[in-house]
């Protein structure tokens, strides 16, 4: 089992390399996207299950991922909605409204997340 550390990294959805932020302790995962204007790239909630859009300006694309970084699920969540956990979640992949679709990210889809100077955590 990999350990994750707060950061960035690359997220890689097939030939796609997407700016990536980890937030993998609890401080950064509490904060994720609140009190932004906008997401460059997706952040990378871990460990997680669910998502909440409250005090959120602008709508999300959320995937969620088992250990594998296989997605389960992708879904649009507007400001103000409190999204439902999900059995097997392991981590939470969030990103602006639309992205994903662009990236190619569907169910069943396999995601790599490249952390500078360390292999890919599995």
């Amino acid at each position: 089992m990999a350990t994750w550390y707060d950061g960035p990294a690359t997220l890689r959805v097939g030939d796609v390399a997407v700016p990536l932020e980890i937030a993998a302790s609890y401080r950064a995962r509490t904060r994720g996207l609140l009190g932004r204007d906008g997401v460059e790239g997706a952040l990378l909630l871990t460990p997680a299950a669910s998502v909440h859009t409250f005090r959120m300006r602008f709508p999300i694309d959320v995937a969620h991922l088992d250990r594998k970084l296989r997605v389960l699920a992708v879904v649009t969540m507007p400001p103000g909605r409190l999204g439902l956990p999900r059995l097997r979640s392991r981590h939470v992949l969030e990103a602006a409204a639309g992205a994903m679709a662009g990236w190619g990210l569907t169910a069943g889809t396999t995601v790599n997340v490249d952390v500078p100077g360390r292999l890919t955590p599995g």
